[in-house]
């Protein structure tokens, strides 16, 4: 295994795409975060009647233990960047061969298989890790010390992992389906949010009004609902999507077998 992920490393260090996109990835995290915390502190900090009355309808949102609900939902709006990451590291062996090569110097084709996923398990890794640097240091900054159960909502962390891995593993299998990053970016964004919510509304009207809830990447955004203070536009649909979550997080499993074994099947009966 390490011999495979040393072969991986090869590929990949002298590359300069890889880096600029690994260097996005690492500062769009922060960046997203940063930028709805500074909005926020500006707009409560002063005063004025305005200020405290958005303070008093808000709440504090970069609070423990809301800022890991609040973060998870934030962070997850840039899952586009490690997508194309992902994309990246399948499209960029059929553009240079080098999948075809590695078969010919002695590696099976599930070994580059799973080469590919332990990729995406540590892309998945870096942008978790990012997420909770990021929630724990704006929460330890937000929050007084007589604020109870600091670490209530700290399951987000697991559940905004599995989200990015299943929207990275999604990304993936586009990846290799359509071999071109970019056509595989742009399908990619093209479902995720025009086709996939016009789909869902479709079928909630038609079908079943939680019909919606079962599409592939719908499954896995439920596992990171908005942050508490939006419940107040609707407390009762706010809820139900808090008490979905563990379902969404069997369905989103279910979706990971799925595509997983569909990389694998394909490639094992595509020509090289």
């Amino acid at each position: 295994m390490l011999q495979l992920l040393r072969t991986e490393w090869l590929k990949l260090k002298n590359y300069p795409g890889f880096w600029w996109l690994m260097g996005m990835t690492v500062l769009s995290y922060p960046g997203i975060n940063g930028m709805f915390y500074f909005v926020f502190k500006t707009e409560t900090s002063n005063s004025k009647q305005a200020a405290q009355l958005l303070k008093m309808l808000l709440g504090n949102p970069f609070e423990f233990p809301e800022v890991f609900r609040t973060a998870a939902f934030l962070s997850s709006c840039f899952v586009t960047v490690p997508a194309l990451l992902v994309i990246m590291l399948i499209t960029n062996e059929y553009t240079y061969k080098t999948n075809r090569q590695n078969v010919i110097d002695g590696w099976s084709r599930n070994q580059f298989l799973i080469a590919k996923f332990f990729n995406v398990v540590i892309i998945s890794l870096i942008v978790i890790a990012l997420y909770a640097i990021v929630t724990f240091s704006i929460g330890f900054i937000n929050t007084g010390a007589d604020v109870k159960n600091k670490f209530q909502l700290v399951h987000y962390i697991g559940l905004f992992g599995l989200q990015t891995f299943a929207q990275l593993s999604f990304a993936f299998l586009l990846g290799l389906l359509i071999k071109r990053a970019f056509i595989a970016l742009g399908v990619f964004i093209f479902y995720k949010i025009p086709v996939e919510n016009i789909s869902g509304e479709l079928l909630k009207k038609y079908v079943h009004p939680e019909a919606g809830r079962f599409l592939p990447t719908e499954s896995s955004d439920l596992l990171t609902p908005v942050p508490a203070f939006f419940g107040r536009l609707d407390q009762k649909v706010y809820d139900h999507s808090l008490s979905i979550i563990n379902e969404q997080v069997f369905i989103t499993f279910a979706y990971l077998l799925i595509f997983w074994g569909l990389v694998f099947w394909i490639y094992k009966k595509r020509d090289l």
